[in-house]
């Protein structure tokens, strides 16, 4: 049976761009400079997205999305309109959780975080530069993503240094899952980012990236 995606759209300031999110579906985001280009764009990335449901174990439900249905319009801020990024918390995000949504939301976040991962893996470490030369190869991609999520952790509530390895990189992941975890399914992290959206803004920052480096993967 066809499912519809539910989307919010966050509107910049000076009305230059729109981000739109799929809240059901941590880490699928997308921008552009009106709404419903925001829309069509969120939608042209369902294939993109679908590893990532598959990791999860969602596939199933997530193939059945054909079409999208608006569920909110919120304010946005000036990196909004600079980026075509949400920075701004919708009303869901502060919507308070079961324990069990919010289970499903960590699990997509896990498979973005596997996503990534897999992707960083496989592609080869030199990537395609821009029109005029620029753009980062695929290590410092990863080194930047990495090096956020201690920042991104903050906000959720957990104070650890960057990780120097891999073994200290998957254990501040599985304590960011813990912390978020914690509040059975309150909304609300102690130091600032409500959990639904710390959840999708650390998988939409993986996501991104990894998508980044697939587009610019050396042929």
């Amino acid at each position: 049976m066809a499912n519809h995606l539910r989307v919010t759209l966050e509107i910049g300031p000076k009305g230059k761009k729109v981000a739109a999110v799929a809240p059901d579906w941590p880490g699928l985001e997308r921008g552009a400079k009106t709404e419903q280009a925001a829309i069509d764009r969120l939608l042209a990335y369902l294939p993109r997205y679908a590893p990532v449901a598959k990791l999860a174990g969602m596939q199933a439900a997530f193939a059945t999305i054909t079409a999208a249905d608006v569920a909110e319009h919120y304010p946005g801020v000036g990196g909004t309109d600079f980026w075509g990024i949400s920075f701004a918390f919708s009303s869901i995000d502060h919507q308070v959780m079961s324990g069990e949504a919010l289970e499903r939301e960590l699990t997509l976040m896990r498979a973005c975080w596997a996503f990534f991962d897999a992707v960083r893996a496989r592609v080869s470490a030199e990537l395609q530069k821009g029109p005029r030369g620029g753009g980062r190869d695929r290590d410092a991609i990863a080194e930047h993503v990495l090096g956020t999520e201690p920042a991104y952790a903050r906000k959720a509530g957990l104070r650890r240094p960057a990780p120097a390895d891999r073994a200290a990189l998957d254990d501040l992941r599985a304590e960011l899952v813990d912390v978020l975890r914690r509040g059975d399914g309150r909304a609300t992290a102690a130091s600032g980012w409500p959990a639904p959206y710390a959840v999708r803004r650390i998988a939409w920052h993986a996501l991104d990236h990894a998508w980044e480096i697939e587009d610019r993967a050396a042929p």
